[in-house]
């Protein structure tokens, strides 16, 4: 294999996959800013609901207490 063939065949692939990948570190930087304030919403939705249950369930048992 000649080095021109080379290059065509491994040098330039690798150097599209590179420039591609640099290209395409914002939107997963994006996307896991999105994943995380999904979660962050979820788990104050949830810590709230949880929260909320909890304080009736222990007036509950405060009041039966009394």
């Amino acid at each position: 294999m000649n080095i021109v063939a080379y290059l065509k065949c491994v040098v330039s692939p690798w150097v599209k996959a590179r420039i591609d990948a640099k290209t395409e570190l914002g939107a997963s930087l994006v996307e896991y800013a999105l994943l995380v304030a999904l979660i962050a919403v979820v788990a104050i939705v949830g810590i709230s609901f949880l929260g909320n249950r909890a304080n009736n369930q222990f007036d509950s048992v405060g009041s039966k207490l009394q």
